[in-house]
């Protein structure tokens, strides 16, 4: 895994939970900022996918459990679509709820899986 780019994803996430929890504190449904963030952070776990098959390549294998490592990715990279779907058929206030408990979760499994990488 790359440091800075584990980080920025970590950030994002967050951010992705702020934003998500914006949106329930106004008493709205899921909207294209929370549904975009969600978006955001789901891409960013499959260029995370990319980056996790080519590293060993080049030379930088995890120091933990590989297979720890790729459930935890593979489980982080599903939960975004998984809660941004969700949201979109229920359209209800509490769907939020969702995208935030989603988002704080991916942060502490990105967080997890670099301690594993290094």
């Amino acid at each position: 895994m790359i440091l800075w780019f584990t980080v920025v994803q970590i950030a994002v996430a967050l951010v992705a939970a702020a934003v998500a929890l914006g949106v329930f504190v106004r008493g709205a449904a899921p909207n294209d900022y929370s549904l975009g963030a969600s978006a955001l952070v789901g891409v960013l776990l499959i260029v995370q996918i990319v980056v996790a098959i080519i590293a060993p390549l080049a030379g930088s294998p995890p120091a933990g459990d590989p297979l720890e490592f790729w459930m935890y990715l593979v489980v982080a990279t599903v939960l975004p679509f998984a809660a941004g779907f969700w949201a979109l058929i229920d359209r209800k206030r509490s769907a939020n709820l969702v995208l935030i408990i989603v988002h704080l979760a991916v942060a502490v499994m990105l967080y997890r899986m670099l301690v594993i990488w290094i």
